[in-house]
């Protein structure tokens, strides 16, 4: 377990060197829910995405706190491949984490849809998905993701919602629903506030039903704050 923190430290290290930004999260799930007292207080996320001449990378790597120091540790990397002038790419994705979830991989294709100054947008993707080590390892995914800046972008609507199938463990569920919308205040786009501080103040709100080994749903509220890095 030691060799696999130390790893996820690692590439902790090497995401925030090529990070678009970084997120930090104060959850209070285990302030809602009984069955939620052990879920960890704060989370860090690092996000980014970087467009090029054949689709675009994007990534996120979520680790979970507690007294002891990081608990668990998540990362999704997705590659958009065309070599065609159309909405429609290739999808490949890898999901994994610490300490129990496992590796997952999938192919699919999808489509993007972006405004032309880049004001709101979304994709939608629908992916085969293989959960390795799962009992029943084939399955689907489909994901549908949307971003919205508004009010001369002082402010951002932007998320995502993933409905797969998963045998799981510890409910025997089949069916897992997941939604992260997230709200942002950008404070250097209010007069009084330098450009070049890049802090957003905002919160997520994630929407699960039989996730995580949780079985039924879930509202779950945080209090953020999120740095820019510029481009």
């Amino acid at each position: 377990m030691r060799i696999k923190i130390l790893t996820a430290l690692l590439l902790f290290q090497w995401v925030v060197l090529s990070a678009q930004n970084v997120q930090m999260h104060y959850d209070f799930g285990s302030s809602m829910y009984d069955k939620l007292d052990v879920r960890p207080k704060l989370t860090t996320t690092i996000e980014m995405f970087k467009p090029d001449k054949w689709g675009s990378n994007f990534f996120f790597v979520d680790m979970d706190y507690t007294g002891d120091g990081v608990s668990a540790a998540y990362w999704e990397i997705v590659r958009e491949l065309k070599f065609w002038n159309a909405p429609v790419s290739a999808h490949l994705e890898y999901n994994g984490g610490l300490p129990y979830i496992n590796n997952a991989y999938m192919l699919g294709s999808t489509y993007t849809y972006n405004k032309a100054d880049f004001s709101n947008g979304f994709s939608l993707s629908a992916m085969y998905k293989y959960i390795q080590k799962n009992s029943e390892p084939n399955n689907f995914q489909l994901t549908g993701v949307w971003y919205m800046h508004f009010a001369q972008r002082k402010m951002s609507f932007i998320g995502f919602t993933d409905f797969w199938r998963e045998k799981n463990a510890f409910t025997g569920t089949e069916f897992v629903f997941l939604s992260e919308p997230q709200f942002w205040v950008n404070l250097n786009k209010f007069r009084s506030v330098d450009n070049d501080f890049n802090l957003s103040i905002g919160t997520e709100w994630e929407f699960s039903n039989n996730f995580a080994g949780k079985k039924g749903f879930y509202c779950i509220p945080t209090l953020a704050l999120k740095w820019t890095f510029a481009n």
